[in-house]
């Protein structure tokens, strides 16, 4: 016998024995699969703290119960023969068919304001209690680098007011930060606004201990690393004070993301999630349709338009896309979007 197979013989005997005194089964622990079943440390260390507007309406809300308050329609039609119930466990097979085009519509005329969109204020501890609000997604680029994206889901979205008058309301919203860590260090760190936001480095963030706050604006819940005014009239622009279009954020509500959250780890190379707990639903994540309303039209007599005749003026938009459409593989910490610039600044400012 060679001395090779003298070596797997006695390898395969080793772990044999290791069976026998072993109350559970023996798995060998490859790194990757440790990996894929284990939250890295510092995704959770080094996690945002979101601070809720002091006079916000419309809270955290769960995830799963969105669906129960809403039915899939494509072109404000029902489509026929959805699963019933609609969960998170087959919300993606909604994408069979004009996948893009289908919104989850309130079943509830929101005007009447149910009380379903006011969402989960956060407890005195920062829990959304009942409600996991939160998606967060690792993706691990190789290199050390890790990219990962905290998801914040509301019900209902105010989107403030345009010449006095209440614009972009709509069923619906996801916004999140991304860190971007590089060997477990946190280095710069992502703020969803509205169509686009703001990178800094995670070195001139204000924190608590280590982890970063995030501002989260009334009604809109666009995220800020600080408080004040912010004019977002100019997309990508956040000028200080106040302007046509005004975000206001201050420490109203300490929101602590990670007490009620869905983990997953996120492959990049085959588009696919993976829980890190088996409990943990995973199918919704792939779903490319709309989480809220689909944007009513003029006829509809809910619908007003501030300024006739331009669609972004109207009271009520469309519903936004979830984490699918957030662009988890990144190159830079900005998501990529056309004219602008992935500015990393390394001050606080507006």
């Amino acid at each position: 016998m060679s001395p090779s197979s003298q070596m797997w013989l006695g390898l395969l005997a080793g772990l044999s024995q290791l069976r026998q005194v072993s109350s559970t089964p023996f798995i060998i622990p490859f790194l990757e699969e440790r990996q894929a079943f284990t939250v890295p440390a510092f995704v959770s260390t080094y996690a945002p703290l979101v601070w809720l507007y002091s006079g916000e309406k419309y809270f955290p809300s769960d995830i799963r119960a969105q669906l129960d308050h809403t039915k899939p329609e494509v072109n404000f039609e029902v489509i026929p023969g959805y699963p019933t119930p609609l969960t998170l466990d087959n919300l993606d097979s909604l994408n069979a068919d004009n996948g893009t085009q289908v919104y989850l519509t309130s079943v509830d005329d929101i005007t009447t304001n149910p009380t379903w969109l006011n969402g989960v204020k956060p407890d005195s501890t920062g829990k959304t209690d009942g409600a996991v609000s939160v998606a967060i997604i690792v993706n691990d680029r190789g290199n050390g680098e890790v990219d990962a994206f905290y998801m914040y889901f509301y019900a209902f979205n105010w989107g403030g007011t345009f010449l006095g008058e209440d614009v972009d309301d709509h069923v619906g919203d996801w916004e999140h930060n991304m860190i971007r860590f590089v060997n477990g260090v946190p280095s710069q760190v992502w703020y969803s606004q509205h169509s686009f936001g703001e990178a800094f480095t995670y070195d001139c963030l204000e924190k608590q201990g280590v982890r970063p706050f995030t501002y989260s604006a009334n009604g809109s819940h666009a995220n800020y690393a600080i408080t004040g005014e912010h004019d977002h009239t100019i997309p990508n622009f956040n000028l200080p004070g106040t302007g046509i279009l005004t975000d206001y954020t201050d420490q109203g509500t300490l929101w602590d993301p990670l007490l009620n959250a869905y983990f997953y780890s996120f492959n990049a190379d085959a588009n696919t999630y993976k829980a890190y707990d088996s409990s943990y639903p995973t199918a919704w994540l792939k779903f490319v349709g709309k989480w809220g309303d689909e944007q009513y039209p003029n006829s509809d007599k809910r619908q007003h338009e501030v300024i006739p005749g331009i669609s972004a003026t109207a009271h009520y938009a469309g519903g936004p896309t979830g984490p699918e459409d957030k662009q988890l593989n990144r190159t830079e910490v900005c998501p990529t979007a056309s004219g602008y610039v992935c500015d990393v600044r390394t001050s606080l400012t507006s």
